[in-house]
């Protein structure tokens, strides 16, 4: 027995000091990881892996995912479609959720959602589980996102079109090849406002080299605000409120302003997506006022080019008494091609009612604009209740007492287009959709032939629409052309006015080559209900998903139950 003792001893102190090893080992091994993304349970696998990287699918802008397999017109009903699950995020959304598929993360691939707030953050979810794998706030130190109260002189100090932070607003875009996400970040300390390019990665939200920039710009010209003849960007007033624009290499950003508080001015400019340098500076009306670029959200349209198409809002047209001086392009739409460090309007479309559309506050840049894919039609419209249709190579210019384009659509005078178009291919004809505000989904069918809509044969849905002086904003999902595919999707605010308030809103989805069809809308089902509207942010539809923005604090997911 007394040799007994020691060995007794010596395997107690063994496994005493087994352990102090072992969770040594896993402290460090836990403390190692702590920056890493989570080690996350694999969902069930998704067979789809469709990108959406930019506001509206592509630089169309015309909103169409036509890869998608799950979604039917059989399916999407209240019995076998609806809410999944939802992403909790700490502030509105106004930005359109981007998906990047099959992104390796942790040690697993997932298709990947990113949803940006007002607050100045990002995060990134699991787009068919819902698990959360990053998130970060972006303000800089020491400050915060500004406020609508702190616009002190938009709408005469009541301004009320944003309720809360403005901080990202304009949605991101998302560089493939790099994994790279470009936004603009606003903030506010000691009584300065300043705006921030960002450029991170998609995988933990850390900076690129060199990231963030500072936002800076001034050109030549003795427009409203200037000094010393140069117009200067102004952080506070100019509103980045449009989707970024990739393409070739250079990311583009556009300005337009807060409650037309000036002096304020049309910007786009244009940083290198490698180096974010500075590349392009272009003032809309650097010898005038106003021009900014509004689109209800969207992003400018490009082709593969690399030229810009843009519409522009309220502002100066022309110089002096020409209005067909391209220098001051307000009121118009336009080409622009990237030139010598700034943009050439290669061609352009004014009303040749102009100036009653500016005394009237009719902006012609209210209404998110498209190009027709593989075609040359550049699809427009007004707060004068038209829709104008260009040919985007030769827009038609300006012609005193009549408009020289390929088409004008009337609609109600109360369809004032604060609205995002959208676009779709079915197996015998192409639609371009709208829905404006105080009216009714209208669907018109594209002739190819002639690059005009059939408007004898328009298409109009019964639903009850928005109101006041918001419209819906679009989206459209299918297989191809495969019959029985094509969904248009419609986000609006299902009462009151959504421009100065937060309201209650509806998702509905119809037949995309029969609008007169609503399939199911999330207000039929108690347990589908989403939330309050979030302006101007269309939901994505990716990956047999429906990723709804809301101003609830929350993206919701609907898909197949």
């Amino acid at each position: 027995m007394s040799n007994c003792i020691p060995i007794q001893a010596m395997l107690k102190n063994y496994f005493k000091l087994l352990a102090v090893i072992l969770f040594f080992v896993l402290s460090c091994k836990k403390k190692d990881n702590s920056t890493q993304p989570p080690a996350v349970d694999k969902p069930t696998t998704n067979t789809q892996h469709i990108n959406v990287l930019t506001q509206h699918n592509n630089n169309f802008r015309a909103g169409l995912n036509n890869q998608e397999t799950a979604l039917t017109t059989s399916n999407v009903n209240t019995t076998s479609f609806g809410k999944l699950f939802t992403l909790s995020v700490d502030d509105q959304v106004y930005a359109q959720p981007l998906v990047y598929s099959s992104l390796t993360i942790g040690n697993d691939v997932h298709n990947a959602v990113f949803i940006a707030t007002v607050n100045n953050s990002i995060y990134a979810y699991d787009g068919d589980s819902g698990f959360l794998f990053w998130k970060k706030n972006y303000s800089a130190t020491g400050m915060r996102a500004p406020k609508n109260t702190d616009m002190t002189g938009a709408c005469g100090g009541a301004y009320q079109d944003f309720s809360g932070n403005i901080g990202i607003v304009g949605t991101p875009v998302i560089d493939s090849a790099s994994q790279t996400m470009y936004f603009v970040a606003r903030n506010i300390g000691n009584g300065r406002f300043y705006q921030y390019l960002h450029a991170v990665n998609i995988v933990n939200g850390s900076e690129r080299t060199g990231s963030p920039v500072l936002i800076t710009a001034s050109v030549k010209g003795s427009g409203d605000g200037a000094s010393n003849n140069t117009v200067s960007f102004d952080p506070q007033k100019n509103n980045q409120r449009g989707a970024l624009t990739l393409v070739n290499g250079v990311v583009y950003i556009t300005f337009s302003s807060h409650c037309d508080w000036g002096p304020y001015h049309g910007w786009v400019l244009g940083y290198n997506a490698s180096s974010l340098a500075q590349q392009i500076v272009y003032n809309t009306t650097p010898n005038g006022g106003d021009g900014g670029i509004w689109e209800s959200g969207m992003g400018i349209a490009a082709d593969a080019s690399g030229n810009l198409y843009a519409v522009t809002g309220n502002g100066t047209v022309g110089v002096s008494n020409d209005p067909t001086n391209p220098l001051n392009r307000g009121e118009s739409a336009m080409k622009l091609v990237p030139s010598n460090g700034t943009l050439t309007v290669a061609s352009y479309y004014t009303p040749y009612n102009f100036q009653f559309l500016e005394d009237n506050d009719l902006d012609y840049g209210c209404m998110g604009s498209f190009l027709i894919p593989n075609g040359n039609i550049f699809f427009t419209g007004c707060k004068d209740g038209n829709i104008y249709v260009l040919n985007k190579d030769n827009m038609g210019g300006y012609t005193v007492g009549s408009n020289q384009i390929k088409q004008i659509i009337t609609l109600s005078s109360n369809s004032n287009n604060h609205c995002q178009a959208a676009y779709y291919k079915g197996a015998t004809t192409e639609f371009a959709y709208v829905w404006p505000e105080n009216d009714q989904l209208h669907a018109f069918p594209f002739d190819r032939a002639s690059s005009t809509f059939n408007v004898a044969n328009e298409l109009i849905s019964s639903a009850k629409g928005p109101t006041g002086q918001s419209g819906a904003v679009l989206s459209v999902s299918s297989n191809g052309n495969t019959a029985g595919t094509g969904i248009v999707w419609a986000a609006y605010a299902s009462t009151g006015d959504a421009e100065h308030a937060v309201s209650p809103g509806i998702l509905r989805a119809f037949d995309a080559n029969n609008v007169t069809n609503e399939l199911w809308n999330n207000s039929k089902v108690s347990s589908d209900y989403a939330g309050t509207y979030a302006k101007f942010s269309s939901p994505t539809i990716a990956n047999g998903h429906v990723y709804l923005p809301t101003f609830s604090n929350q993206v919701v997911v609907y898909g197949l139950k």
